[in-house]
Parts: structure tokens; C-alpha cells; sequence
């Protein structure tokens, strides 16, 4: 008998529509090149936000969502839980999903802050303010 393969981890992405997004494509490059195991990313374009209550009990090897336009807003009613930027912003592009006793936990989060920040500390020169128009 062969040996029984481990379930596959499984990220994606939330929004609609994703026919323009390169996601998928992507991070599945970017694992191969990498050598990245045990990972997949799907594009899981949903047609209103509430849809996000069936997609996460339907994937039980899904444990990260990216989420774009227009659910960055839309989705925090449907969270556990969001870190301190996302609260502050009342906008979030990652979830964390955990899973004990069948029970899905989501835990948003803003990263957007945190890359745009630091694109910026480079062109500072020195300076701690910085005026952006």
C-alpha cells in the first residue's frame, strides 16, 4: 500500500472579480522556485462577502486568505479578531485561519501599512517626518 500523501497547506485570495489578478500564477511560481512544499494558492473569487461562510468550512486545508477590492472593508464583520492597524484603518488584506474541534478562527490583518511604511524609510534620508501628497 502507498504511503498516504499529507494534505496540502492552502492559501488564496478573496475578491471579486479576480480575472485580473495574477495571484494564482504567482505564488504558484514562486513555491516552485523557492522550493516551497506542502503550499498551493487558489483564487476564490466570491460574489458577496457573506459567501466567505461557506468557502472557509468547505476548505478545511485552508489556513490564509488575501482579500482585495472590495471586501477589504466588508470582510471585518466576519472576522474573530483584528490586529491593531487593521482596527485602526477599518481595512484588512490578510486573514489567519485556525482551526481546533472543527471550529474556524479568522484573525484579520492590514500589511499594507506595514509595506508601505517601509518603502518609504529609504527615502527618508535621515529625516523621522515626511510630508506625502
Amino acid at each position: 500500500m502507498g504511503k498516504s500523501k499529507e494534505s496540502e497547506k492552502l492559501l488564496g485570495l478573496i475578491g471579486y472579480p479576480l480575472s485580473h489578478s495574477f495571484s494564482e500564477k504567482y505564488f504558484a511560481e514562486k513555491f516552485r522556485r523557492e522550493g516551497i512544499e506542502g503550499f498551493s494558492y487558489r483564487n476564490f473569487p466570491i460574489r458577496e462577502i457573506n459567501e466567505l461562510g461557506e468557502l472557509v468550512p468547505a476548505e478545511p486545508d485552508l489556513i490564509g486568505l488575501n482579500v482585495t477590492i472590495p471586501y477589504k472593508e466588508l470582510v471585518i464583520p466576519y472576522l474573530d479578531e483584528t490586529d491593531e492597524e487593521s482596527g485602526q484603518i477599518g481595512a484588512v488584506n490578510t486573514i489567519r485561519i485556525t482551526r481546533r474541534g472543527g471550529k474556524a478562527r479568522l484573525i484579520g490583518y492590514n500589511t499594507d501599512v506595514y509595506g508601505f511604511r517601509e518603502s518609504l524609510i529609504p527615502l527618508l534620508g535621515g529625516h523621522r517626518q515626511a510630508l506625502i501628497l
